[in-house]
């Protein structure tokens, strides 16, 4: 198999039966963060704004405390099951692609298959490769649906910040100093609560459904150290990271022959912040006022973060748009998705 063979992909009858959101329950605004962050600042280490200023994250979300990980997940999935009107008896595969999780074993997706009370014949395993795990969940998906194993699939994601947002304020408080630890530690504080879920299925036999065309995948594995993130702390460069994904970005728009994705109607960005989001726009050559834009009131939300822009948008949305879903995981990997609404 060739590798342009094996980065591609192409559905035939592959559809989005529904797509939902969550929001996380309690607002925590920049300005919150820099006030419990003042026994750092006051070492001289940064200065307070920054979050609001460089990163244009004003505010973002957080989840009622005991609400878990599996919680979000089942909750939108349970919502997404609701928008699709089908029974969850028909349902298949089972996905969740968070980066949060509260073990390691067993997978947080058997705990939502519980919640969601699914059958014993609905297969259901977690994804997990960083801020790209939702749409390599909707890739296998359409896979198994082509194949005709499973007649649905449902993809959920729930991320949380109350435990990375408490860790790293603490920390930067008791050993943070230098504008350095600061910089490593920014990444971790624009991070927001959210979840999302979506029902594949057969296009053809779902009325409504938005079809899924094609999209392409390519790694840069060599990055694999840039961004390492757990629930006590999440450590970037952010400089180097912001310039690999571009670079990444770039290469893969070119090496997939992608002239025709040049006027798409929406474009579906990972929402990082506000530099990434323009470094992104000006290395593809899109129209930024068809790049729609959450980060700044709900923040980075890991892999929930292009399922939930989109279900956030859908209203303005027609019949026939084509829209275009893309992604750049720490690794680094890099995957896009079409879809006509």
């Amino acid at each position: 198999m060739s590798d342009a063979t094996n980065a591609n992909f192409n559905f035939d009858d592959v559809g989005v039966v529904s797509s939902v959101r969550i929001e996380g329950h309690e607002v925590v605004t920049s300005a919150e963060i820099d006030e419990r962050l003042a026994p750092f600042y006051e070492k001289g280490g940064a200065r307070p704004g920054l979050l609001d200023r460089l990163a244009g994250v004003h505010e973002r979300r957080q989840w009622a405390e005991g609400f878990s990980f599996a919680d979000a997940s089942a909750a939108a999935g349970d919502k997404a099951i609701a928008a699709a009107d089908i029974d969850r008896s028909r349902i298949g595969l089972l996905i969740d692609s968070s980066v949060c999780r509260a073990r390691l074993e067993p997978s947080t997706a058997v705990t939502v298959h519980h919640m969601l009370d699914l059958s014993p014949t609905c297969m259901n395993y977690d994804i997990s490769n960083a801020c790209l795990g939702f749409l390599n969940g909707i890739h296998l998906a359409g896979l198994m649906i082509e194949a005709n194993q499973i007649e649905y699939a449902l993809v959920v994601d729930g991320e949380g910040t109350r435990e990375i947002h408490g860790n790293t304020i603490e920390r930067l408080n008791a050993y943070g100093e230098t504008a350095e630890d600061f910089s490593e530690n920014f990444a971790s504080l624009t991070l927001g609560s959210g979840a999302a879920a979506m029902v594949i299925g057969k296009h053809s036999t779902n009325p409504g459904s938005h079809a899924v065309l094609k999209g392409f995948f390519r790694a840069e594995s060599r990055h694999h150290e840039l961004c390492v993130g757990s629930l006590e702390n999440m450590r970037t460069d952010a400089r180097a990271l912001l310039d690999a994904g571009t670079e990444l970005a770039k290469v893969a728009w070119d090496y997939a022959d992608t002239a025709e994705w040049m006027d798409m109607d929406r474009y579906i960005l990972h929402q990082v912040s506000k530099v990434h989001h323009a470094a992104m726009i000006d290395v593809l050559g899109i129209d930024p006022e068809r790049a729609p834009l959450t980060f700044p009131t709900f923040g980075n939300i890991g892999p929930a973060a292009i399922p939930f822009t989109l279900a956030h948008y859908a209203d303005t949305l027609h019949a026939g748009d084509r829209v275009l879903c893309m992604g750049i995981g720490s690794g680094l990997n890099a995957g896009v998705l079409e879809l006509v609404w």
